[in-house]
């Protein structure tokens, strides 16, 4: 399935740039996953039969929402997205000319373009792409700000970034269910499923990266299972187990299990007795600077009254 990968033409490299804020200056990132963590369960989810129904549903609703931007791009890169669903559907709409596959996974990619990259230093030249697409990987990412200032600089004007992240609301019943469990059984908490960024946090970070227009917006999509390990069997062949730093180091206990399981079925069961599990699935789009996008007008310059416009009689606030 997978093949030697060839890297991308020299025109788009760079030596690799770590973080920071936008003026080049350092900032302390928590280290919150272990991405070393995170790329051997993803290797060794892809030697066995992965689980793909999140992705696969990603890449065609990205390859749907590219579809109404009016424009064709030249150069883009899919960043660190864990299979190539979501390039075989963009290369399939004719929008995009060169297709260049980044991940730390790269050297074991089909992609004929393809460059080990990780996503939290991007060796792209300033202004060097045309289109920046992502789906479920940047929620693993312990400096997200620093990571969408790094997309933002590799943009050229007027370029666009489109991503799919996994939300805050996703798995908040095996949350739920883990944490009562554990508190009941053990007497305290340990980090058993990954915080994942809030849906309202999200525009305000794209905005303090410097893109244009940003808009989120969320998709909620409810898997039913049989039990809840049938839920970690996919989390597990998803790559998506717990990659915490904080994780606890100890296997989990028996009776902490069982119970979990039992607060899980008797919670968050439906009427026929299968169980619920919530995946919020964030879309971010957000374009680098350019002076022929919209912007908003200068406050005191509208030409017309609000009231006048509404077809509504105003009422003067007495002081």
């Amino acid at each position: 399935m997978l093949g030697t990968a060839c890297m991308i033409p020299p025109s788009l490299s760079l030596p690799h740039k770590g973080g920071g804020d936008d003026n080049g200056d350092a900032v302390s990132v928590s280290t919150i996953f272990d991405r070393q963590l995170l790329r051997q369960r993803q290797r060794r989810a892809r030697l066995f039969a992965p689980a793909t129904f999140l992705l696969d549903r990603v890449a065609e609703e990205m390859g749907e929402r590219l579809s109404v931007v009016l424009r064709q791009f030249d150069r883009a890169v899919d960043l660190g997205t864990p299979t190539d669903a979501l390039r075989r559907v963009l290369a399939a709409s004719g929008k995009i000319t060169t297709l260049v596959a980044a991940s730390p996974a790269a050297a074991h990619d089909a992609s004929p373009l393809a460059v080990v990259a990780d996503e939290e230093a991007l060796p792209f030249a300033d202004a060097s792409l045309d289109l920046v697409v992502s789906a479920l990987a940047l929620q693993f990412v312990n400096d997200l700000p620093g990571t969408l200032i790094q997309i933002r600089r590799a943009l050229k004007a007027d370029g666009l970034l489109l991503a799919a992240m996994i939300g805050g609301d996703s798995l908040s019943e095996l949350r739920e269910a883990f944490a009562e469990a554990e508190s009941e059984i053990e007497g305290g908490l340990s980090p058993r499923v990954s915080p994942f960024a809030d849906i309202r946090d999200l525009g305000s970070l794209l905005q303090r990266a410097g893109f244009a227009l940003p808009v989120i917006d969320s998709d909620r999509l409810i898997v039913r299972y049989d039990n809840p390990l049938a839920l970690m069997r996919d989390l597990r062949a998803m790559g998506a187990t717990n990659i915490m730093t904080e994780r606890r180091r100890t296997p989990l206990k028996r009776a902490t299990l069982r119970k979990m399981l039992e607060i899980y079925a008797r919670r968050f069961a439906d009427a026929d007795g299968r169980l619920r599990a919530t995946f919020e699935i964030v879309w971010l789009t957000g374009w680098a600077p350019h002076e022929s996008q919209q912007k908003p007008l200068k406050p005191g310059s509208a030409t017309q009254r609000l009231a006048d416009a509404l077809g509504a009689r105003e009422i003067p606030v007495k002081r």
